[in-house]
């Protein structure tokens, strides 16, 4: 099979990150007459550039993993247009389920925190990416090499998903279209997922389509204005902190917690906030509290 050249989409993207940010901070300040956080939005830029950096490495040893995987394959899918379609669906739902582990375990919360970690809404808040996560997050993508895409096909789709969901980062767009938000994630369903109010945590996990959130139970509508943040948010504008501080939070709890060597374990594999001695609260906890309290104003 002949596989042809394809371009670092990504890299080919820069410009036009940067002059759509330069656009919403325009028309965030002078038409919505707000507040535009710069220390905030030069944080994020530098984790995003933090990123493409360490890309530079890591995707070289993702391409070396999956083009292993590829050797071992179930099928050949060829290099045609069918199979594009093929995979947009198959990739957006890999990642899908990563992005929800990724709220629902802390090994792979501890990188993608990162992303959460601003308390403002804007395209800049898309480039707010993990340094950490690309070293090992890939393994969710590993099924598709051996359904038999081709590594290269998985690695240019993975990169149209993160540059679909680039533009979903703002709060200038309000609602979109009926059929549209029915389909596609869209800046009101992400708002939704970037949101601490309890009735929003860990919903929307979308990347492209929404369908999946729907299928799977995690759909939730934006009703009341998004809070953004952490539940327990960082407060600090250092990029070096912001990277790696659950990291050394998860492994603080783990080795210095008085348990059992299993429930150390699990500080890795159970959700943020579980604490062995059954004092700490999950989302679904504080969703729980919230609709009861919603129960007793009835």
């Amino acid at each position: 099979m002949q596989v042809p050249e394809l371009p670092n989409i990504i890299h080919y993207a820069i410009p036009f990150f940067i002059a759509t940010v330069i656009i919403e901070v325009i028309l965030t300040v002078k038409v919505k007459l707000a507040d535009y956080e710069f220390k905030d939005a030069i944080t994020s830029i530098t984790m995003g550039l933090g990123n493409v950096f360490i890309g530079l490495f890591t995707k070289a040893l993702v391409l070396a993993f999956f083009t292993f995987l590829y050797q071992y394959r179930f099928f050949t899918i060829p290099f045609v247009w069918w199979s594009w379609i093929l995979l947009l669906f198959a990739e957006d739902l890999v990642y899908y389920w990563n992005h929800r582990i990724a709220h629902e375990s802390r090994l792979f919360w501890a990188s993608h925190v990162v992303h959460h970690s601003s308390q403002k809404y804007n395209l800049s808040t898309a480039l707010r990416q993990t340094w950490s996560g690309s070293f090992y997050t890939f393994i969710f993508w590993a099924p598709l090499a051996l359904l038999g895409f081709h590594p290269i096909m998985i690695l240019m789709q993975m990169s149209v998903s993160l540059l679909y969901q680039y533009w979903i980062h703002t709060e200038l767009i309000t609602k979109l279209p009926n059929w549209f938000e029915a389909i596609f994630n869209t800046p009101s369903h992400h708002r939704v997922h970037h949101a601490t109010n309890p009735q929003y945590l860990d919903r929307n996990h979308a990347g492209i389509f929404i369908i999946w959130d729907k299928l799977f139970g995690t759909f939730e509508p934006e009703v009341e204005k998004p809070v953004y943040g952490l539940v327990s948010n960082i407060n600090t504008y250092n990029p070096i902190k912001i990277a790696f501080i659950e990291w050394y939070n998860m492994f603080k709890d783990s080795f210095t917690s008085k348990t059992s060597f299993n429930k150390r374990i699990l500080y890795f594999l159970k959700p943020p906030g579980w604490r062995h001695d059954g004092s700490g609260k999950l989302s679904g906890d504080l969703r729980k509290e919230w609709e009861e309290n919603k129960k007793g104003e009835v």
